[in-house]
């Protein structure tokens, strides 16, 4: 926080070596929250016990659940001669002890820069005898130092097709879809799996965190929680209909190995957030049930424009600051464009290609007015500079915003990952119309909280 004290605004200076406050997070969180998206799977970091640690700390933190999780632990003979003896022991014991259906391993910067080739690694394991009849280990290179959560979420998911999916029969099952979610929170997967029901239609969801970090308290600790996408369903992917990737940065890389691989076409949509985004969703769902839209989905859309309509006095010539990762930022600036809230400064830590034409895109006409940064220059301290140059009404990100919002009295919705210091977001959905509205909500909270807070005593109105 001291650091966001000492930000000054006026001229800003471009860094090419130095980031300060990242508006990311590293490959291996992103592929172990993927990984806990498949049933009875425990998560492997083939690295030292310390990445292992922050990175279910993290995870935990966030979701507030317990996050299981297992590593090499590298020692320094490990990160000389390489880390194929750990892995091997780890395995041996994970199968004895834990006896998961699936290790998932992801690396981590110290195994990917001393090059341990982990497929090598395990095809000597299952030599050896360590992994049993019926037992798998999978795996997906994140290295911390390139990409960030969405690559390492992306790349494990993209694993479970490889090794997973199969192709049985050149006819496809009609009325079954695959649905790659990106990184949602679990109430989003449980939304998500929720309107493709509606929607007349089976659905195999890949991979799905609902029942694993959101799950009941019933006084007893389960090592494998109920959920999850088991083997069977990820087999089956390759046997669906089609593929419909949410996010191209966190779902594209897995739909375009399903279809290489099994013949499954895919489409690639935004993240539903939002009203576009969400009848982008509906519309390629429509075209595999029929052509229908059942009244339960329209009513929903219906209470949403209600609710723009009813709310839009407040919302409009607002300016919002957003963070975070790729494919939710053009989603939540979609929405923001929909009730006449302008986008001012965007910025991801996260690299990739497209990010900035998808703004544009979204943005249209007003594109020269919002600042877009990607990269590694694009953190928190860039994003503060700005703001304090040329404040505005919103901030929508993770809790590492906060300092901002304490430092320049801006009202901040908590979105994203990670959000370390409120409860309830695991709960509640961001995506498809009734998390639209939920969003909104929060919005609208904030902006009618900011109007009590500051208006004179003659102007404090009981009905807003």
């Amino acid at each position: 926080m001291t650091l966001l004290r000492h930000t000054r605004g006026g001229e800003i200076a471009e860094r090419h070596a130095l980031t300060i406050n990242p508006a990311k997070t590293c490959q291996p969180i992103g592929a172990m929250y993927a990984a806990l998206g498949i049933h009875r799977c425990l998560p492997h970091s083939h690295g030292s016990q310390g990445c292992c640690s922050y990175h279910r700390s993290t995870l935990s933190r966030h979701y507030k659940e317990p996050v299981m999780a297992a590593t090499s632990s590298f020692t320094e003979g490990s990160s000389v001669f390489g880390g194929q003896a750990n892995l091997h022991q780890a395995i041996s014991n994970i199968f004895t002890v834990y006896q998961p259906d699936v290790i998932a391993v992801h690396t981590t910067c110290l195994s990917e820069t001393i090059g341990d080739d982990i497929p090598q690694i395990a095809e000597k394991a299952a030599e050896l005898g360590l992994i049993p009849e019926g037992k798998y280990v999978i795996h997906a290179n994140t290295p911390s130092y390139v990409g960030a959560a969405p690559t390492g979420f992306a790349n494990m998911t993209s694993a479970m097709v490889k090794y997973f999916s199969e192709s049985t029969s050149p006819t496809k099952t009609a009325g079954r879809v695959n649905v790659i979610p990106g990184w949602v929170e679990p109430a989003d997967m449980r939304e998500i799996k929720r309107i493709v029901a509606a929607m007349g239609l089976d659905l195999i969801l890949l991979p799905d965190t609902s029942d694993v970090l959101d799950c009941p308290q019933t006084g007893i600790h389960e090592m494998f929680p109920k959920g999850g996408t088991t083997i069977d369903q990820l087999r089956a992917t390759g046997d669906s209909c089609a593929t419909i990737a949410l996010g191209p940065v966190c779902s594209g890389p897995a739909a375009k190995e399903l279809t290489a691989k099994c013949g499954v076409r895919h489409a690639t949509l935004p993240l539903p957030i939002g009203l576009e985004a969400t009848d982008q969703f509906i519309l390629e769902l429509r075209k595999h049930n029929g052509g229908y839209v059942p009244q339960e989905i329209a009513d929903e859309r219906g209470r949403l424009i209600d609710l723009i309509t009813d709310m839009h006095q407040y919302f409009y010539h607002k300016t919002a600051a957003l963070w975070g990762d790729p494919d939710q930022l053009v989603s939540l600036s979609q929405l923001l464009m929909t009730v006449d809230i302008l986008p001012k400064y965007v910025v991801t830590g996260t690299p990739g290609k497209k990010f900035l034409k998808r703004m544009a895109d979204v943005l249209e006409d007003r594109k020269t007015d919002v600042e877009v940064r990607q990269g590694p220059g694009a953190d928190l301290f860039l994003l503060h500079q700005w703001i304090k140059n040329d404040p505005v009404d919103l901030l929508i990100g993770n809790t590492y915003g906060k300092y901002i919002s304490r430092d320049d009295g801006i009202p901040l919705v908590r979105h994203g990952f990670p959000i370390l210091d409120r409860v309830g977001h695991q709960y509640f959905p961001t995506v498809g119309y009734r998390g639209a509205i939920r969003l909104l909500e929060q919005i609208l909270d904030v902006f009618l909280q900011r109007q009590d807070d500051d208006c004179p005593e003659e102007q404090f109105e009981l009905t807003m």
